[in-house]
């Protein structure tokens, strides 16, 4: 498969799964966290399709489009391993739904690089939140659930958070 296909098949599977993970959380409370700016895509439809949540992006810098920048304060910037904790410390388990979008697309990197990053969103998400992500998160209280049809196996990883 040439990449541009490989690229177009990513962002309609990444399309579908937002649109599914939007849907299972419309009739609970919670945050929603985009963990993984770039260049803003996911979030602007994150916003689009939950237009009434409170959404937070957490990147190193802001690179997004301007037209898919978030709000000052809904913008978390800097090292996600320090700013994450921070989030934790003012909000708690607060989550409904994260988005995991902070993967270099190399999974032997992103496994060593990323390895403290499934603590944190355990951290943030609420008992039953529904996790979604680009790579594998390994720790004890996010539960695999199955991806939604047309999905490609290890395209993308869905999650619930165990109560405690």
């Amino acid at each position: 498969m040439s990449r541009l296909d490989s690229f177009i098949r990513r962002l309609e599977a990444q399309r579908r799964i937002l649109d599914w993970a939007a849907e299972s959380v419309t009739n609970r409370n919670g945050l929603v966290l985009e963990l993984g700016l770039g260049n803003g895509r996911t979030y602007d439809h994150l916003r689009e399709i939950l237009p009434k949540r409170e959404i937070y992006a957490f990147d190193r810098e802001a690179m997004a489009n301007p037209r898919s920048m978030p709000a000052e304060s809904a913008l978390v910037l800097g090292d996600m391993a320090k700013t994450l904790p921070d989030f934790v410390e003012r909000h708690g388990r607060s989550a409904a739904l994260i988005h995991v979008d902070a993967t270099t697309g190399v999974p032997e990197r992103d496994r060593i690089h990323l390895a403290w990053l499934p603590e944190h969103v355990a951290a943030l998400a609420q008992d039953d939140a529904l996790i979604i992500s680009g790579s594998d998160l390994e720790h004890p209280a996010l539960v695999a659930v199955s991806l939604p049809d047309g999905i490609p196996e290890g395209r993308y990883f869905a999650y619930r958070r165990a109560a405690p």
